[in-house]
């Protein structure tokens, strides 16, 4: 019987436990897969923290990549044997083996690896529905990406480069200054001893930027707001130093009109066509070489609370994977 991830109640790492899960035949519209590769995330922690709640018992992971085993009735996009990977959908990716629904999975190209999709699907996909159409960048334009030497990071430094955009990233250590510039952020501000705002306005000449990124939450807002330039927009995907606080709204105006965006991939890959049409484009990115994703930190999916230790005390860099 193949074996999970669970957990019983909200908590700390410790309350992830590995326990044998029965996995049966795919239902209408489902397919079985057997992992090869699960990705970790940052969104994962708040699913078994409680900042997110979910029903108890529950799985956690919502990104992995594997080998189709079985399908239900009515699918046909996907067949046993094939190689796929997924984001979204039901929790349920620490495992083994799962079944889940099918329109979430995406084929894998030649040349894309198991271990290199189990690191692109959520945070590449993230990518996309923010440089293409959360903000759509043009060559030419300057960002601010905080957290640049992370998952998302990384895969946003290299994208930046291919579209000719200048990234201004955050990192916490020259270590990580120097992996986001290996990966082609333009310029990097170390945040524990550089005050951002006062660099990214010395770089923009006092103009700010049109877009900010933000995957950090409270720990960067609302200082964020003070580098945009006049009707800029901050866009909020994450809050690895816990949640924005409750603003006034009077404060984009003070601040030049100022948009706020809070996305999520759910709300941009809601379809399996959305999923394919954002998957191929970032596809075609890796293999072309614009874009390289290998994971940096790899765990034993038995020991994932190791890996949401690593990657909570900011001990990681780029991607980590589960290994079933």
């Amino acid at each position: 019987m193949p074996s999970a991830i669970r957990i019983n109640a909200p908590g700390g790492p410790e309350v992830m436990r590995w326990e044998e899960v029965a996995v049966g035949d795919p239902g209408p519209g489902e397919a079985r897969v057997r992992h090869t590769a699960v990705g970790v995330n940052y969104i994962d922690t708040y699913h078994r923290s409680g900042l997110y709640k979910l029903p108890m018992p529950s799985g956690l992971g919502s990104e992995g990549a594997g080998i189709v085993e079985a399908t239900g009735p009515g699918v046909d996009w996907v067949k046993p044997g094939d190689r796929v990977a997924y984001c979204g959908g039901p929790l349920g990716s620490y495992s083994e083996a799962r079944v889940m629904p099918a329109e979430r999975l995406v084929k894998l190209p030649e040349g894309i690896s198991d271990r290199s999709a189990a690191t692109l699907m959520l945070k590449g996909l993230t990518t996309q529905y923010l440089f293409r159409q959360s903000y759509k960048l043009e060559a030419g334009e300057t960002i601010l990406f905080h957290a640049a030497a992370g998952g998302v990071g990384l895969i946003a430094c290299q994208w930046a480069r291919a579209l000719g955009v200048t990234m201004i990233g955050t990192v916490g250590s020259d270590e990580k200054a120097a992996l986001a510039k290996a990966n082609g952020c333009t310029h990097t501000i170390v945040y524990t001893r550089e005050n951002f705002v006062d660099r990214v306005k010395e770089l923009t000449g006092g103009k700010g930027v049109p877009v900010v990124y933000d995957g950090i939450g409270k720990d960067t807002f609302p200082a964020s707001l003070d580098c945009l330039s006049p009707r800029g927009l901050f866009v909020s995907y994450g809050n690895a130093s816990g949640p924005v606080p409750p603003f006034d709204i009077l404060l984009l105006s003070a601040k030049g009109s100022l948009y706020v965006q809070r996305p999520t991939l759910v709300s941009y890959a809601t379809k399996r066509e959305d999923i394919n049409a954002m998957s191929g484009e970032l596809f075609d990115l890796v293999r072309t070489g614009a874009i390289v994703s290998e994971p940096r930190q790899t765990f034993p999916l038995k020991d994932a609370a190791e890996a949401h230790k690593a990657l909570q005390s900011r001990g990681t860099t780029g991607a980590t994977i589960l290994v079933p």
